[in-house]
């Protein structure tokens, strides 16, 4: 953030104090707006910039757990302080604006005091309260991050555990295959662990579901066919990391492995009306939508916790089936540029 905007941001809090000042005098003294508005900023311009002090210390004193009394001694000094620093400065301004000494001492130096401590008050509890809602901030974005990484460590298993399948199942009758299988598990493992951001580009999701796609293919061979749609437009989208490889890879765990006749499988992805959409569908034999929502699948539901901490309620996953025509899958994500 730059330093101008932080002050334009300081000198918009304190305009509601300017206005009490200013309300105060206008009914204290029976001072019109205009001089009552220029004596109010002689007194709170001074009370704003030392604010700036208030704010520092209260960032290098956080509140105490448990609470102690040298906390309190703290701020009753800073507060005695603070409230004579405050006075001298607006009597001084007020001197070098009237042209003669302006200090008052004695008993009606005690309402100014007691306003400057009140002024203190108001500041260092602004200041302790908006420290306390950064730290619950960063908290609650420290969980999401551990969520996400929670998520994403569960993924990759529950995906590496079926290609692994693959390939041991190709051993005993097609070693060859395996041979080629394994060596293509390989570079999707690498990318696997290597892979930490929570979003990557379509294109980049695309070149690991090619390879993916490479290992189910030597296993079905002819019994998977798969179509791609992908406007050009979309590929520099971002998507949550491992989303389209979720949905090809339960298009063709429910949709193809069960089956003997071939299975098509198209991957589509446009963008529309500022969001990216991708559907994945199969014309395999479909399933009991109820039955998905209550079955023990780990990948949509995975999938669903992700975009729910990532997007919030603007991210949609959206299932649709005809029983023996087929399953459809549709990933709808807020559409911004990878590079962003």
């Amino acid at each position: 953030m730059s330093r101008s905007w932080v002050w334009i941001q300081l000198a918009i809090a304190w305009l509601p104090m300017w206005a009490l000042f200013t309300a105060l005098i206008m009914i204290a003294h029976g001072s019109g707006f205009t001089d009552a508005a220029i004596g109010s900023f002689r007194m709170v311009a001074p009370g704003a910039v030392l604010g700036i002090g208030v704010h520092k210390l209260a960032s290098r004193s956080p509140w105490p757990h448990p609470f102690r009394i040298a906390f309190v001694g703290l701020h009753v000094l800073s507060a005695l302080v603070f409230s004579g620093t405050w006075y001298f400065t607006v009597c001084l301004i007020d001197s070098i604006i009237t042209g003669h000494m302006s200090f008052m001492l004695g008993p009606g130096m005690g309402p100014f005091v007691l306003t400057g401590i009140w002024l203190y008050i108001v500041i260092a509890s602004a200041a302790y309260a908006n420290l306390a809602a950064q730290r619950a901030a960063k908290m609650e974005a420290f969980a999401t991050r551990m969520q996400m990484d929670a998520l994403r460590s569960q993924l990759h298993p529950h995906f590496l555990f079926n290609a692994l399948h693959t390939v041991v199942q190709l051993i005993p009758t097609r070693p060859r295959d395996a041979t080629r299988a394994a060596e293509q598990l390989a570079g999707v493992l690498r990318t696997t662990i290597e892979e930490q951001r929570d979003e990557i580009s379509l294109a980049e999701e695309l070149a690991f579901v090619e390879r993916y796609l490479g290992i189910e293919s030597i296993r079905f061979g002819d019994r998977l066919r798969v179509e791609r749609h992908i406007d050009e437009d979309a590929r520099e989208a971002s998507l949550p990391s491992f989303a389209l490889q979720t949905l090809v890879e339960n298009a063709i765990r429910h949709g193809a492995a069960p089956r003997v006749e071939a299975t098509r499988i198209s991957i589509t992805a446009t963008l529309a009306e500022g969001f990216l959409i991708l559907q994945v569908a199969d014309d395999a034999e479909g399933a009991d939508l109820q039955a998905v929502a209550a079955g023990n699948g780990t990948g949509l539901r995975r999938l669903r916790e992700r975009l729910r901490w990532l997007y919030g309620e603007r991210a949609q996953l959206q299932l649709a089936s005809t029983p023996g025509q087929g399953f459809s899958a549709t990933l709808r994500v807020p559409a911004h540029d990878s590079h962003d």
